[in-house]
Parts: C-alpha cells; structure tokens; sequence
C-alpha cells in the first residue's frame, strides 16, 4: 500500500462521498480508454490514489457510525441485542 492511500485526506478538502466515487469512475475510465500522454497518466492515477483514500474514509466513517448505532441498540436492550444473545 502506498504512502497515499494510508494518509488522511483532511475534511475541508475531501470531496462528498458520491462526488469523489463519480470521479474515481471517470478517472478510471479514462485511464482504461488509454491515448494519452504518460503524464497525464500518472496525474490520473495519482488523483485516483486521493480518490480511493477520500471513499474509503468515507466509508470507514459510516461503518463506525452503524457499529456505534448498533452497539447503542444493544446496550438499551434493542432487537439487535436478542439475536446477539440467540446467534
């Protein structure tokens, strides 16, 4: 992995979540219909890089925020605490 994909990219910078997704795809696709200059490759791929970090922060945090939602559940006694219990 590198270096990019493990820094944080800082909030007031990141993208929505759908914004940098969108742009992922285009960067990927333009970067599989080939015909442009190595440059302007590696410029892509290095956005890309940036991109992915932005969707997997954003997914990070979503996924902490339901295990906080279901812990919480679990904690006042939810429906999600019976089937722990049973499961």
């Amino acid at each position: 992995m590198s270096e990019q994909q493990t820094a944080s990219v800082p909030e007031d910078e990141a993208p929505a979540y759908e914004q940098a997704r969108d742009e992922l795809i285009e960067v990927v696709r333009r970067l599989e219909t080939g015909g442009i200059t190595l440059e302007e490759s590696l410029a892509l791929w290095e956005r890309g890089e940036r991109l992915a970090v932005v969707c997997e922060q954003w997914l990070d945090g979503a996924r902490a925020r339901l295990d906080a939602a279901v812990r919480a559940g679990a904690a006042d006694g939810g429906p999600d605490a019976s089937a722990e219990r049973d499961g």
